[in-house]
């Protein structure tokens, strides 16, 4: 069992900057696909980035070049570092942790974009 905790989260204006942080329990960590959901109000979730065991990342389109996802395997931690956010970036972000078919969430940490 994994259990994944995001922090991070917060309100900031269009333009700004957070990052997120996903600390996981376990011995496995660096093993496991590691990666950031999304969901806006009304909407699914989507996937907004992953990372691979050996740091191959994937992004969803709308936020390439304004998001990097990271790993620090020796903290059992993945982060997500948001720049140049809008508005519609609004949403309940997820951390989640992928290995061999099985899949953790985290609770999820809010992010609001406003002015």
């Amino acid at each position: 069992q994994v259990q994944l905790v995001e922090s991070g989260g917060g309100s900031v204006q269009p333009g700004g900057s957070l990052r997120l942080s996903c600390a996981a329990s376990g011995s496995a960590f660096s093993a496991y696909v590691m990666g950031w959901y999304r969901q806006a109000p009304g909407k699914q979730r989507e996937l907004v980035a992953d990372i691979g065991s050996l740091g191959i990342t994937t992004y969803l389109d709308s936020v390439k070049g304004r998001f990097t996802i990271s790993r620090d395997n020796s903290k059992n931690t993945v982060y997500l570092q948001m720049n140049s956010l809008k508005p519609e970036d609004t949403a309940v972000y997820y951390c989640n942790a992928k290995l061999y078919g099985s899949t953790y969430w985290g609770k999820g940490t809010l992010i609001t974009v406003s002015s």
